[in-house]
């Protein structure tokens, strides 16, 4: 990665204390305080964190804040640009002030660890070191006892499984695994996330009530952790922002929290739409190719059963062997479907079972390599365990090596690691659109479950099981972002219909150069802007009742005047969900429109500057 700032660094070291250790955003708005084993944090001169607790349990040891005292403080700032490779912003700026606060214990194991903590504007976080040592040995984590508490009963956003439905709670009434990232509204003008960053070797984190204590919760490991003579946790960090839009935009800082790119050539990574094939045949995918090419698609994807029954761990994902379950007459040749695929531009990716996976990773990956296959979707993978955590980022990093992109399924979320290996191009993790979920499952989703990265929403076109508009569909392609977005999940070639509001698909771009939340309610809207060159896509999307919004087009290029195609709702007042209006207007920044959509409905437009 190019770093366009240079980091300025700075140390100082100091004897022990007793006063409160503190360190402050460089905007100077959020201040974190270290003291008594507890962190705390203000922002804007607002209570965001009562004092809480901060520690581990090591198995046969005393709790490490016991007896520990503070023996030094280290302090450093860096302001540095990177860009990443894939993402929803061409550049992102990493902005802190860190104090890293060694404490020494009496007695026990480990004599000494550290407590880092970092302060950005758009947040807090903080993570736990045991370098290695005199005596160092293994050692288990048996609990994390890391604590979020607030001052009142504020309302939450919980959800208890990575795909589940949220629902809107007050702390008080969030009970244990609840899922991260977690969006807290603590008043009109302030928002609050917790979230997990840099998860790669260690346990899951999700939250529970904190024993005792009102209106705080604290970390929830899926299992116990075991180091080998050294540990450093995950970042645990809580966001903030004036409206739940702001805590989206500022989604980058997760990246921040995790290490640069290892993959030294990238050139290969290659984002973009794709189509799901489900016949298994020959006839199926090389249609699936030619409609890929007529509608600017980069993709298709074979699913489950191309090498035999998912769920059955005998199968051999070496070979090319379709479940009779899915397709018993399939004559599916996957190298003559890639070599055609081939010959028309387009990719070609493949699902394998968590089953197959494990057994046969080092065998398979070098093998489709070298048939021609672009990328691999993980499917039913482990996750939570250290155990299950360690083997998918292995998984991933070796996918790297026979530049291979990878599409994790099915409870996986990212915590940033995309940053460090972006040929993980999109996981699920989500309530995605094939299991019909209602609007306002979809407008509860961008400032809760996006605010960790990118979601495989899959969108269901021809569907008529969905529960929104096409035009809300239309415009799920740009608010849930993934660098692979699948369009066409249930869908079929011979079902297209040449509907002129599809164009909005065509050569559609999957990540971004900027973007921009407009404006937006919890479970009840939203409106978003992406730039892609000087082209760029505004949409709205809508739950619940008709709603009519006034959009200002302020944020295009001055002196330029766009094309614009308009994809709304064809009955705002009810009717057809699956009517679009398609409107071509010439419009600039003096402008403004008004999206007018229907319940459950949405708005897309496509500004492409004028020639």
């Amino acid at each position: 990665m190019r770093l366009v700032l240079t980091a300025l660094l700075c140390t100082l070291s100091f004897a022990a204390f007793s006063a409160p250790e503190k360190v402050v955003s460089p905007d100077g708005r959020l201040v974190i305080s270290f003291e008594d084993m507890t962190w705390g944090i203000t922002w804007d001169g607002n209570t965001i964190l009562q004092p809480s607790v901060l520690d581990l349990e090591l198995a046969g040891q005393a709790p490490l804040s016991e007896g520990a005292t503070v023996q030094d403080v280290t302090r450093r700032r860096v302001d540095q640009m990177w860009t990443p490779v894939l993402g929803e912003r061409s550049s992102i700026r990493d902005h802190f002030n860190e104090m890293a606060i060694t404490l020494r214990r009496a007695a026990g194991f480990p004599r000494y660890y550290t407590v880092t903590i970092r302060a950005y504007d758009e947040g807090a976080a903080v993570a736990y070191t045991i370098p290695e040592q005199e005596a160092s040995e293994t050692f288990t984590v048996q609990r994390e006892r890391t604590q979020f508490r607030f001052s009142e009963d504020y309302l939450g956003y919980a959800a208890y499984s990575a795909q589940g439905l949220y629902e809107a709670v007050p702390l008080s009434g969030v009970r244990e695994n609840c899922e991260r990232p977690m969006t807290i509204e603590m008043g009109q003008d302030q928002f609050a996330a917790i979230a997990e960053a840099r998860l790669v070797d260690y346990a899951r984190m999700r939250l529970r009530p904190s024993p005792g204590v009102d209106y705080a919760l604290e970390a929830h490991l899926a299992g116990t952790v075991k180091a080998e003579k050294s540990l450093t946790t995950p970042w645990r960090v809580v966001m903030v922002g004036k409206t739940p839009g702001a805590l989206l935009e500022q989604n980058y800082l997760i990246l921040n929290l995790n290490d640069p790119c290892a993959i030294e050539d990238t050139s290969w990574i290659k984002p973009g739409t794709v189509i799901r094939e489900v016949t298994l045949t020959n006839g199926g995918a090389k249609a699936c190719v030619d409609f890929a090419v007529s509608q600017g698609l980069d993709y298709i994807h074979l699913d489950a059963g191309w090498y035999g029954h998912e769920y059955d761990a005998e199968q051999d994902a070496t070979t090319v062997t379709v479940d009779p379950k899915r397709n018993p007459d399939s004559d599916l040749d996957i190298h003559e479907v890639i070599r055609y695929a081939e010959s028309k531009g387009i990719g070609v990716w493949v699902y394998v079972n968590q089953r197959h996976l494990s057994k046969q990773l080092d065998e398979i990956l070098p093998l489709y390599k070298a048939w021609g296959l672009k990328g691999i979707k993980y499917g039913f993978v482990n996750v939570g365990s250290q155990e299950a955590t360690a083997w998918l980022h292995e998984a991933i990093r070796k996918a790297a090596e026979h530049e291979l992109m990878v599409d994790v399924h099915d409870e996986y979320r990212m915590t940033g690691v995309e940053r460090t290996y972006p040929n993980l191009l999109t996981v699920e993790g989500i309530r995605g659109n094939e299991e019909m979920p209602p609007s306002e499952s979809n407008l509860t989703l961008p400032f809760t479950r996006m605010l960790c990265g990118a979601g495989d929403y899959t969108i269901c076109w021809y569907t008529t099981r969905i529960k929104t508009t096409h035009a809300h569909q239309l415009a799920a392609a740009i608010v849930f972002y993934s660098p692979l977005e699948f369009l066409y999940w249930y869908d079929k070639p011979a079902q297209y219909q040449n509907e002129p509001e599809t164009a909005f698909f065509r050569n559609l771009p999957t990540t971004w150069d900027e973007t921009r939340v407009l404006g937006g309610k919890i479970g009840h809207y939203i409106t978003m802007a992406r730039r892609k060159g000087a082209t760029w896509y505004l949409v709205s999307m809508n739950a619940q009742a008709q709603r009519s919004l006034d959009i200002p087009l302020d944020f295009l290029e001055e002196g330029t005047s766009y094309e614009a195609f308009i994809g709304a709702d064809a009955y705002p007042e009810g009717g057809d969900p699956f009517a679009v209006t398609v409107i071509e207007r010439v419009l600039s920044r003096t402008d403004s429109l008004r999206a007018t959509m229907a319940a459950n409905g949405g708005y897309a437009v496509k500004l492409t500057p004028k020639e």
